[in-house]
């Protein structure tokens, strides 16, 4: 478990490592704006000059509830908050409370502070339409091989593709459903991007 300074309040503090083998990621939501550091690199960003926010949902194979959200400065400079850290070399750990709750009190305080920050959830539009058409070209192609299947009789093959295509839609589909891109509002978080 990745540790944050005693003197932090609760839900006003969070941590994670994105890396086994690389240094913590820790924040704290101050007065005046949101303290970071992440390794030898560190800041604190006012309220008022965060630019944007982008939640997400980014599965991963070690973790499949894995969301990140990334705070974009005026200058161009990026941080990322991941819901998960790296335990052991084989165990991802989830903190679902604790980066709701933090995420929750970020926006919240950016409200209150009356920043104007660009707020959108899930991918890009490039990114996301692109997605669609590769998993519609596959969706076409996995149904041009049922129905030859079932043409040449191939039971066992029709029911191998049944199978496969239910189980890559169940994948596929929820990633592409939470991620579809969207702008939301400081009081309306869009609970499929938050654990």
């Amino acid at each position: 478990m990745v540790s944050l300074p005693p003197e932090t309040p609760p839900g006003l503090g969070y941590a994670y490592r994105a890396s086994l083998i690389g240094s913590a990621h820790r924040f704290v939501l101050e007065d005046e704006g949101i303290s970071w550091q992440a390794g030898s690199r560190s800041g604190i960003w006012r309220y008022a000059d965060i630019a944007a926010v982008r939640m997400s949902y980014r599965p991963m194979s070690m973790q499949s509830r894995r969301f990140r959200t990334d705070i974009l400065h005026r200058d161009g400079g990026r941080i990322v908050v991941m819901s998960t850290t790296w335990q052991t070399l084989a165990l991802m750990d989830t903190q679902d409370k604790d980066y709701r709750v933090f995420i929750v009190e970020l926006h919240r305080r950016l409200a209150l502070h009356g920043a104007r920050a660009s707020l959108v959830g899930g991918l890009r539009p490039a990114l996301y339409f692109a997605g669609v058409g590769v998993l519609t070209l596959l969706s076409v192609a996995m149904a041009a091989l049922l129905v030859r299947a079932l043409v040449i009789g191939e039971w066992a093959g029709a029911l191998f593709i049944v199978g496969l295509s239910a189980l890559f839609g169940w994948q596929a589909g929820g990633y592409m459903r939470r991620n579809r891109p969207r702008a939301y509002t400081f009081d309306a978080l869009p609970q499929d991007l938050l654990p």
